[in-house]
């Protein structure tokens, strides 16, 4: 198994964009059938962003962390 990521900062405003196109067209349909489902670690309200971001600091989490409002 193998997990990759990629940062888009450096790249052009037209390679984001056809990113983007590229994302909204192969997976964002998987996403709404439900074939893939993002890994949500934990929650947390607003308020309480900066306890959030030392969790995703401290690289303890596997999955997504969630602001909610």
């Amino acid at each position: 198994l193998t997990i990759t990521g990629s940062a888009l900062r450096p790249r052009s405003v037209k390679e984001k964009g056809e990113i983007a196109n590229a994302l909204r067209r192969e997976v964002w349909p998987l996403i709404e059938q439900g074939t893939v489902k993002p890994i949500v670690y934990r929650t947390f309200p607003l308020a309480d962003a900066a306890a959030a971001h030392r969790l995703m600091e401290s690289s303890e989490h596997v999955g997504k962390i969630v602001l909610v409002s």
